[in-house]
Protein backbone atom coordinates (compact mmCIF):
# COMPACT_ATOMS: atom_id res chain seq x y z
CA UNK A 1 0.00 0.00 0.00
CA UNK A 2 1.74 3.47 -0.87
CA UNK A 3 2.10 5.91 2.20
CA UNK A 4 -0.08 8.12 1.33
CA UNK A 5 -3.11 6.22 0.73
CA UNK A 6 -2.44 4.39 4.09
CA UNK A 7 -1.96 7.87 6.12
CA UNK A 8 -5.30 8.93 4.25
CA UNK A 9 -7.05 5.63 5.32
CA UNK A 10 -5.61 5.85 9.11
CA UNK A 11 -6.89 9.83 9.62
CA UNK A 12 -10.51 8.57 8.01
CA UNK A 13 -10.10 6.09 10.84
CA UNK A 14 -9.04 8.48 13.40
CA UNK A 15 -12.41 10.64 12.86
CA UNK A 16 -14.44 7.47 12.37
CA UNK A 17 -17.38 7.65 14.89
CA UNK A 18 -20.91 5.75 15.89
CA UNK A 19 -23.60 7.89 14.73
CA UNK A 20 -27.56 7.04 15.41
CA UNK A 21 -29.56 8.78 13.09
CA UNK A 22 -33.47 9.78 12.92
CA UNK A 23 -36.33 12.26 11.65
CA UNK A 24 -40.03 12.83 11.85
CA UNK A 25 -40.11 12.70 7.67
CA UNK A 26 -40.27 8.79 8.29
CA UNK A 27 -37.92 6.39 7.96
CA UNK A 28 -38.00 5.93 3.70
CA UNK A 29 -37.74 9.84 2.96
CA UNK A 30 -35.05 10.30 0.65
CA UNK A 31 -32.63 12.94 3.02
CA UNK A 32 -32.54 10.51 5.78
CA UNK A 33 -31.43 7.64 3.50
CA UNK A 34 -29.19 10.33 1.45
CA UNK A 35 -27.24 11.44 4.79
CA UNK A 36 -26.77 7.88 5.56
CA UNK A 37 -24.62 7.03 2.04
CA UNK A 38 -22.58 10.40 2.87
CA UNK A 39 -21.65 9.84 6.30
CA UNK A 40 -20.80 6.04 5.75
CA UNK A 41 -18.89 7.22 2.48
CA UNK A 42 -17.04 9.30 4.91
CA UNK A 43 -15.91 6.46 7.44
CA UNK A 44 -18.84 6.42 9.81
CA UNK A 45 -20.47 3.27 11.50
CA UNK A 46 -24.28 4.85 11.03
CA UNK A 47 -28.03 3.04 11.72
CA UNK A 48 -31.08 4.38 11.05
CA UNK A 49 -34.12 4.52 13.84
CA UNK A 50 -36.92 6.78 12.58
CA UNK A 51 -40.67 6.63 12.42
CA UNK A 52 -42.41 4.36 9.87
CA UNK A 53 -44.87 7.10 9.09
CA UNK A 54 -43.86 10.95 8.69
CA UNK A 55 -44.30 12.73 12.51
CA UNK A 56 -43.93 16.16 11.33
CA UNK A 57 -44.91 18.39 13.92
CA UNK A 58 -44.60 15.95 16.76
CA UNK A 59 -41.83 17.53 19.03
CA UNK A 60 -41.04 15.91 22.01
CA UNK A 61 -44.02 13.31 22.33
CA UNK A 62 -43.44 9.47 23.41
CA UNK A 63 -45.35 6.77 23.36
CA UNK A 64 -45.30 2.89 23.16
CA UNK A 65 -44.63 1.61 19.61
CA UNK A 66 -47.44 -0.81 17.93
CA UNK A 67 -48.06 -2.85 15.26
CA UNK A 68 -48.79 -0.85 11.69
CA UNK A 69 -52.91 -0.98 10.97
CA UNK A 70 -51.58 0.48 7.18
CA UNK A 71 -48.59 0.57 5.30
CA UNK A 72 -45.84 2.67 6.34
CA UNK A 73 -44.83 5.67 4.21
CA UNK A 74 -44.22 4.93 0.49
CA UNK A 75 -45.48 1.55 1.06
CA UNK A 76 -41.97 1.05 2.33
CA UNK A 77 -43.72 -1.62 4.59
CA UNK A 78 -46.59 -3.81 4.49
CA UNK A 79 -49.52 -3.26 6.57
CA UNK A 80 -49.96 -5.85 9.73
CA UNK A 81 -46.21 -5.41 10.17
CA UNK A 82 -44.77 -4.97 13.81
CA UNK A 83 -44.21 -1.88 16.08
CA UNK A 84 -40.49 -2.35 15.31
CA UNK A 85 -38.68 -3.48 11.46
CA UNK A 86 -35.72 -3.05 9.31
CA UNK A 87 -35.30 -3.27 5.70
CA UNK A 88 -34.57 -6.82 4.59
CA UNK A 89 -31.54 -5.71 2.85
CA UNK A 90 -30.31 -3.19 4.75
CA UNK A 91 -30.58 -3.85 8.66
CA UNK A 92 -29.31 -0.61 9.56
CA UNK A 93 -32.29 0.82 7.85
CA UNK A 94 -35.44 0.54 11.28
CA UNK A 95 -38.02 2.03 11.62
CA UNK A 96 -40.16 2.68 14.34
CA UNK A 97 -44.15 2.93 14.64
CA UNK A 98 -44.14 5.79 17.08
CA UNK A 99 -42.70 9.24 17.74
CA UNK A 100 -39.04 10.81 16.60
CA UNK A 101 -37.97 10.52 20.45
CA UNK A 102 -39.45 7.16 20.84
CA UNK A 103 -37.40 5.49 17.59
CA UNK A 104 -34.24 7.56 18.60
CA UNK A 105 -35.08 5.92 21.70
CA UNK A 106 -34.66 2.47 19.87
CA UNK A 107 -31.74 3.37 17.97
CA UNK A 108 -29.68 4.18 21.00
CA UNK A 109 -31.26 2.08 23.79
CA UNK A 110 -31.03 -1.28 21.39
CA UNK A 111 -29.44 -0.87 18.17
CA UNK A 112 -26.46 0.61 19.43
CA UNK A 113 -25.44 -2.31 20.99
CA UNK A 114 -26.07 -4.45 18.19
CA UNK A 115 -24.08 -2.36 15.54
CA UNK A 116 -21.46 -0.51 17.84
CA UNK A 117 -20.13 -3.76 19.82
CA UNK A 118 -22.42 -2.78 22.98
CA UNK A 119 -21.03 1.06 22.54
CA UNK A 120 -23.35 4.15 22.66
CA UNK A 121 -23.59 6.05 19.78
CA UNK A 122 -21.17 8.94 19.75
CA UNK A 123 -22.91 11.11 18.15
CA UNK A 124 -26.77 11.77 16.92
CA UNK A 125 -27.98 13.34 13.79
CA UNK A 126 -31.43 14.04 12.90
CA UNK A 127 -32.70 15.10 9.42
CA UNK A 128 -32.20 16.82 6.88
CA UNK A 129 -35.62 17.57 7.57
CA UNK A 130 -38.16 18.61 4.71
CA UNK A 131 -38.53 22.10 5.97
CA UNK A 132 -36.58 24.81 7.60
CA UNK A 133 -36.78 24.55 11.47
CA UNK A 134 -36.12 28.52 12.56
CA UNK A 135 -36.69 30.13 15.78
CA UNK A 136 -40.74 28.72 17.74
CA UNK A 137 -40.85 25.89 15.16
CA UNK A 138 -38.32 23.98 17.00
CA UNK A 139 -40.48 23.55 19.94
CA UNK A 140 -43.17 21.81 17.78
CA UNK A 141 -40.62 20.12 15.18
CA UNK A 142 -40.05 16.18 15.79
CA UNK A 143 -37.11 15.92 14.11
CA UNK A 144 -35.85 18.77 16.67
CA UNK A 145 -37.47 16.80 19.90
CA UNK A 146 -35.15 13.72 18.75
CA UNK A 147 -32.20 15.35 18.59
CA UNK A 148 -32.65 17.14 22.15
CA UNK A 149 -33.86 13.92 23.90
CA UNK A 150 -30.47 12.52 23.05
CA UNK A 151 -28.84 15.61 24.05
CA UNK A 152 -30.59 15.96 27.19
CA UNK A 153 -31.88 12.83 28.11
CA UNK A 154 -29.31 10.24 26.93
CA UNK A 155 -26.19 12.64 27.13
CA UNK A 156 -25.06 11.93 23.77
CA UNK A 157 -23.88 15.65 21.58
CA UNK A 158 -26.51 15.83 18.82
CA UNK A 159 -27.33 17.71 15.80
CA UNK A 160 -30.74 18.31 14.25
CA UNK A 161 -30.39 18.99 10.52
CA UNK A 162 -33.44 21.37 8.48
CA UNK A 163 -33.27 22.59 4.86
CA UNK A 164 -35.27 25.08 3.18
CA UNK A 165 -35.99 22.95 -0.31
CA UNK A 166 -38.00 20.02 -0.57
CA UNK A 167 -41.06 18.07 -0.47
CA UNK A 168 -41.94 14.76 0.76
CA UNK A 169 -39.81 12.02 -1.42
CA UNK A 170 -39.63 8.65 -1.73
CA UNK A 171 -35.86 6.90 -0.77
CA UNK A 172 -36.49 4.77 -4.17
CA UNK A 173 -37.60 7.67 -6.34
CA UNK A 174 -35.96 7.01 -10.02
CA UNK A 175 -34.02 10.40 -9.36
CA UNK A 176 -32.47 11.60 -6.29
CA UNK A 177 -32.99 15.48 -6.09
CA UNK A 178 -30.51 17.91 -6.28
CA UNK A 179 -31.03 19.33 -2.76
CA UNK A 180 -31.15 15.94 -1.24
CA UNK A 181 -27.56 15.45 -2.38
CA UNK A 182 -26.21 18.98 -1.23
CA UNK A 183 -28.17 18.26 2.30
CA UNK A 184 -26.41 15.39 3.07
CA UNK A 185 -22.80 16.64 1.81
CA UNK A 186 -23.00 19.58 3.90
CA UNK A 187 -24.23 17.72 6.99
CA UNK A 188 -21.52 15.58 6.65
CA UNK A 189 -19.43 18.83 6.17
CA UNK A 190 -20.28 19.70 9.71
CA UNK A 191 -20.60 16.86 11.14
CA UNK A 192 -16.72 15.95 10.11
CA UNK A 193 -15.81 19.63 11.13
CA UNK A 194 -17.58 19.15 14.86
CA UNK A 195 -15.35 15.48 15.29
CA UNK A 196 -12.31 16.71 13.91
CA UNK A 197 -11.24 17.99 17.45
CA UNK A 198 -11.86 14.95 19.42
CA UNK A 199 -14.43 14.77 22.56
CA UNK A 200 -16.59 16.15 23.82
CA UNK A 201 -17.83 17.44 20.85
CA UNK A 202 -20.14 19.65 22.71
CA UNK A 203 -20.87 20.37 25.80
CA UNK A 204 -23.30 18.95 28.50
CA UNK A 205 -27.04 19.58 27.40
CA UNK A 206 -26.34 21.39 24.09
CA UNK A 207 -27.20 20.37 20.83
CA UNK A 208 -26.74 22.34 17.49
CA UNK A 209 -29.99 23.46 15.06
CA UNK A 210 -28.68 24.18 11.58
CA UNK A 211 -30.78 24.89 8.65
CA UNK A 212 -29.38 24.96 5.05
CA UNK A 213 -30.69 27.64 2.58
CA UNK A 214 -32.73 27.21 -0.39
CA UNK A 215 -30.95 25.01 -3.11
CA UNK A 216 -32.47 25.62 -6.71
CA UNK A 217 -31.18 23.80 -10.05
CA UNK A 218 -29.70 25.64 -12.73
CA UNK A 219 -28.87 28.52 -10.53
CA UNK A 220 -26.71 29.98 -7.23
CA UNK A 221 -26.22 28.01 -4.56
CA UNK A 222 -25.99 24.06 -6.11
CA UNK A 223 -23.01 22.48 -4.35
CA UNK A 224 -21.91 22.33 -0.87
CA UNK A 225 -19.55 24.11 -2.08
CA UNK A 226 -21.52 27.18 -2.51
CA UNK A 227 -22.59 27.35 1.30
CA UNK A 228 -21.16 29.07 3.34
CA UNK A 229 -22.12 28.68 7.14
CA UNK A 230 -22.66 31.08 9.89
CA UNK A 231 -23.31 31.19 13.85
CA UNK A 232 -26.58 32.38 14.80
CA UNK A 233 -29.39 32.18 17.70
CA UNK A 234 -32.13 30.25 17.41
CA UNK A 235 -34.65 33.11 19.01
CA UNK A 236 -34.76 36.73 18.80
CA UNK A 237 -32.83 38.79 21.51
CA UNK A 238 -34.95 40.68 23.89
CA UNK A 239 -33.50 44.52 23.72
CA UNK A 240 -32.13 44.85 27.51
CA UNK A 241 -33.34 41.57 28.93
CA UNK A 242 -31.10 38.82 27.00
CA UNK A 243 -27.96 38.45 27.75
CA UNK A 244 -25.04 39.24 25.06
CA UNK A 245 -24.38 36.25 22.76
CA UNK A 246 -20.60 35.59 22.18
CA UNK A 247 -18.60 38.13 20.20
CA UNK A 248 -17.67 37.45 16.70
CA UNK A 249 -17.93 39.56 13.77
CA UNK A 250 -17.84 42.56 15.65
CA UNK A 251 -20.50 42.48 17.48
CA UNK A 252 -21.87 40.56 20.90
CA UNK A 253 -25.08 39.85 18.68
CA UNK A 254 -25.58 36.80 16.47
CA UNK A 255 -28.08 36.91 14.02
CA UNK A 256 -31.49 34.62 14.41
CA UNK A 257 -30.77 31.91 11.91
CA UNK A 258 -34.15 33.11 10.36
CA UNK A 259 -32.05 36.26 9.63
CA UNK A 260 -29.20 33.91 8.31
CA UNK A 261 -31.13 31.56 5.99
CA UNK A 262 -33.33 34.76 4.83
CA UNK A 263 -30.43 36.79 3.56
CA UNK A 264 -29.24 36.75 -0.26
CA UNK A 265 -26.91 34.20 -0.99
CA UNK A 266 -25.94 30.73 0.27
CA UNK A 267 -25.86 30.53 3.97
CA UNK A 268 -26.87 27.66 6.67
CA UNK A 269 -27.34 28.78 10.20
CA UNK A 270 -25.53 27.04 13.12
CA UNK A 271 -27.31 28.01 16.37
CA UNK A 272 -26.35 26.35 19.72
CA UNK A 273 -29.00 25.51 22.33
CA UNK A 274 -29.71 23.91 25.15
CA UNK A 275 -31.76 20.47 24.79
CA UNK A 276 -33.80 20.69 27.97
CA UNK A 277 -35.59 23.71 27.37
CA UNK A 278 -34.81 24.39 23.76
CA UNK A 279 -33.93 27.68 24.34
CA UNK A 280 -30.28 29.66 23.02
CA UNK A 281 -26.95 28.68 25.13
CA UNK A 282 -25.67 31.27 26.61
CA UNK A 283 -22.03 33.44 25.39
CA UNK A 284 -19.58 30.54 27.47
CA UNK A 285 -21.06 27.55 25.49
CA UNK A 286 -21.82 29.68 22.16
CA UNK A 287 -17.58 30.42 22.37
CA UNK A 288 -17.47 26.22 22.68
CA UNK A 289 -19.20 25.54 19.39
CA UNK A 290 -17.90 29.05 17.78
CA UNK A 291 -13.52 27.33 18.62
CA UNK A 292 -14.68 24.42 17.08
CA UNK A 293 -16.00 25.23 14.23
CA UNK A 294 -13.81 28.19 13.37
CA UNK A 295 -12.35 26.93 9.88
CA UNK A 296 -15.75 26.34 8.94
CA UNK A 297 -17.94 29.48 10.32
CA UNK A 298 -18.31 33.11 8.21
CA UNK A 299 -19.88 36.28 8.52
CA UNK A 300 -23.31 36.95 7.45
Amino acid sequence: MHFSLALALLTLSAHAINIVSSNDDGWAEINIRELYDSLTAAGHSVVISAPAENESGTGSDDATPSALTSACEFDSCPAGSPAYGYNASQPRFNYVNSYPVTAIKYGINTLASKYFSGSAPDLAVTGPNVGSNLGWEVFFSGTVGAATYAANTAGIPAIAFSGATGSQTAWNVSSVPLYSEVYAQLATKLTDELIAGGTPYLPDNVWLNVNFGAVTDGESCTTADDFKFVLSRIHTAIPLITADDVETCGSTRLPTETTVVDTDGCYASVSVGVASDKLDADATVQAVVLDRLSSLLTCL
